[in-house]
């Protein structure tokens, strides 16, 4: 795996409610991540981005929704979730990054 790759894997932090709780109740992160990344994958870029160490990924496969625009019916992409379980001791802090 080279670092260039895996640069591109992670694309974003999901910010909700629910990923709020999660990240300060049990420190599980949610990420939205390629359609492609594996597991592996996932859990070597979030180690090398924030050198932290990963416990366990699990993912989600979103699908995307079915939308109308005027008479036509368009659909949203469907995109890769995953939530990252750090090992204790462990944190990310996104102010800082």
């Amino acid at each position: 795996m080279n670092q260039q790759y895996l640069s591109t894997v992670i694309q974003s932090p999901v910010v909700s409610e629910k990923s709020t709780v999660a990240a300060d109740s049990m420190k599980r992160f949610v990420f939205r991540v390629q359609k492609s990344a594996t597991k592996p994958e996932i859990k070597r870029a979030v180690e090398m981005m924030f050198s932290v160490e990963v416990d366990a990924v699990q993912v989600a496969n979103i699908k995307g929704k079915t939308k109308r625009f005027g008479r036509t019916t368009g659909k949203r992409s469907d995109w890769k979730k995953a939530y990252v379980r750090l090992k204790p001791g462990h944190d990310i802090d996104f102010t800082g990054t």
